[in-house]
């Protein structure tokens, strides 16, 4: 079963789609599946899918919406309804629990690159992580449940997965900044800037890549520009790591030189990890 969440909500078998169409259903089967193998009590269900306004019908709506899914999910597989109660779509203690059995989960698979890539990254090898980060942000079509309308509890957990992919973005542009390879970097890092303009590692990464292609006016710039957004919109100022990238960009800090991108001056100066 191919099994879909980093993009529009997708659940299929040979083809044969199981995904549900209506709104509440979507948001019961992606609470199920982002807890896969656990059980998710019916308050947590209610809660995710009509807030503090159930309806006074909420339990029997709620199995109702539990019959739909694995109505589809037994016409996808082709296994009889009471065998997917049994086997994939259980009741369990108050709650339900959705079991996924050799299933192509893209979340899974995302997680298992991520780890794999970050793993290459701390161990230096720019090549590799760079190819495996690009395997697991491929898996993205957009948006962690596109088409899903998320409540109080399916939208902190589509927040983590949207900063575990920022985090392989970020991770993955360091790797190339490693490799020397700043001038490429360059309009993938003015994009995400200016779409996350509140993010102060993507901005030390755009500086030190402007820097090491030779624009050091243009990575000045790209701090003052950071800072009086900071101050104007959050009255802070950059952390001390950036603050110091900075000053060692008006300096010409040799530190800075391409020559020594294989060593941890990236992660000490753009603060990941902070």
């Amino acid at each position: 079963m191919d099994v879909q969440i980093l993009g529009p909500l997708s659940i299929s078998e040979h083809n044969r789609d199981a995904t549900p169409s209506a709104r509440k259903p979507k948001q019961l089967l992606s609470l199920l599946l982002l807890n896969e193998g656990r059980v998710v009590s019916t308050d947590s269900l209610i809660t995710e899918i009509w807030d503090t306004r159930p309806p006074r019908s909420v339990q029997t709506t709620l199995q109702t919406y539990v019959v739909q899914v694995r109505r589809l999910l037994s016409e996808a597989l082709q296994i009889p309804v009471g065998k997917v109660a049994r086997d994939v779509l259980l009741t369990r203690n108050g709650g339900y629990t959705l079991i996924l059995r050799d299933a192509n989960f893209d979340l899974y698979r995302f997680r298992s690159l991520e780890q794999a890539g970050m793993g290459a990254f701390e161990e230096g090898d720019e090549e590799s992580a760079v190819r495996i980060f690009d395997q697991a942000l491929a898996l993205w079509r957009g948006n962690a449940l596109a088409d899903v309308e998320v409540g109080r509890l399916l939208e902190p957990e589509v927040a983590r997965l949207e900063q575990s992919r920022l985090t392989v973005v970020e991770c993955r542009l360091e790797t190339e900044l490693r490799r020397g390879r700043h001038r490429q970097s360059l309009s993938e890092l003015a994009s995400l800037t200016a779409r996350y303009d509140d993010n102060e590692n993507l901005h030390a990464l755009y500086m030190l890549a402007l820097y090491r292609a030779g624009h050091r006016g243009k990575a000045l710039e790209r701090y003052r520009s950071f800072h009086k957004w900071m101050r104007d919109e959050l009255g802070l100022e950059p952390s001390p790591r950036l603050q110091r990238l900075h000053h060692a960009v008006l300096d010409g800090d040799p530190a800075l030189d391409e020559a020594l991108a294989q060593d941890d001056l990236i992660a000490g100066l753009s603060g990941r990890g902070r």
